[in-house]
C-alpha cells in the first residue's frame, strides 16, 4: 500500500450524482454501458462509459445515486468521450459493485 498525504486526497474530487440516461455500448471492447449522470448545478450532466453490465441493467441504473470522480480529465473510449470515473469495487468474480450513499443526498455534493 502506498501512503499519500491528506493534501493529495483533497485533490481527488468525488461527487454525488444521479444516473439520468443509460445506453448499450456495442463499440466497447468489453461489455459496457454509456452512462449520463447529473452532478448538480455546478457540474451539470457528465457522461462516461462503465463496465458494469454484470450486476446492472440500464433499467436498474436509471435513477441510481452514484459516486463519480469528476476531475480526472476527459478520455476517449471507442469514440465516446468519458468525462468522469464511475466508482465501485470488484466482487470476487470481477463484477463491479457501484458505490452509493446510504441515504439520499443532493447531486454534486463533494465527498469529505
Amino acid at each position: 500500500m502506498t501512503t499519500i498525504t491528506y493534501e493529495d486526497f483533497e485533490r481527488v474530487d468525488l461527487r454525488s450524482g444521479t444516473i439520468v440516461k443509460v445506453e448499450e455500448f456495442p463499440r466497447a471492447k468489453k461489455p459496457a454501458f454509456k452512462i449520463w449522470a447529473d452532478f448538480g448545478p455546478e457540474l451539470g450532466i457528465l457522461q462516461t462509459s462503465a463496465q458494469v453490465t454484470i450486476h446492472y441493467t440500464p433499467q436498474t441504473l436509471l435513477g441510481k445515486q452514484i459516486v463519480g470522480c469528476v476531475n480526472l480529465g476527459e478520455k476517449n473510449i471507442a469514440g465516446f468521450l468519458s468525462q468522469f470515473l464511475l466508482v465501485g469495487f470488484s466482487d470476487k468474480n470481477g463484477g463491479i459493485c457501484l458505490i452509493s450513499a446510504d441515504l439520499k443526498v443532493e447531486n454534486g455534493q463533494k465527498m469529505h
